[in-house]
């Protein structure tokens, strides 16, 4: 494989999109939409291994023009827990700028919620740059694949600095 071609991508499935499934190519700053079976195309070439597989598994809530998600992220063949995953949606506005305001005020919120328990761990707010994706102001599942993946490269890094610290 030469130089230049990526080694390391994140591949995820929706279930708002469960027909499509998309790779996040984070170094090359590329999101692709493809329809669900180029997994089992890949898997057939053997042109890919995967390393890892997280599975987020939660609950969705309606809270007014708010659409809130909680989960927990696992790896697929064991329980123990990487993390807490919340996303939230404003549901009226798609376009991203208009919407910053509310959401900041929204995370502003909930960090004070927070402070005021002590509860083990700590909140990250992951707000990735959607234009270095080529990625456009009004919201599409390739924002939420780019966001998916943040948090996943996140996660992962966490578990090997920890599995690290151990050994």
């Amino acid at each position: 494989m030469s130089p230049e071609m990526p080694r390391d991508f994140i591949g995820m499935s929706l279930p708002e999109q469960p027909s499509k499934y998309y790779f996040t190519l984070r170094s090359h700053r590329i999101v692709v939409e493809s329809d669900v079976s180029v997994q089992n195309i890949m898997e057939k070439l053997q042109s890919y291994k995967s390393r890892v597989a997280l599975i987020f598994e939660g609950f969705q809530y309606q809270l007014g023009d708010f659409q809130l998600r909680v989960g927990k992220v696992v790896p697929s063949h064991s329980e123990n827990l990487r993390g807490i995953v919340m996303e939230v949606e404003y549901l009226p506005i798609s376009s991203l700028e208009k919407s910053r305001r509310i959401m900041e005020e929204f995370i502003e919120i909930w960090q004070e919620a927070l402070s005021k328990r002590s509860l083990p761990g700590h909140f990250i707010h992951v707000e990735p740059n959607f234009s270095e994706f080529g990625l456009s102001d009004h919201y599409t599942s390739q924002h939420t694949a780019v966001q998916y993946a943040t948090v996943m490269a996140q996660l992962i890094a966490s578990a090997q600095a920890v599995s690290t610290v151990r050994n």
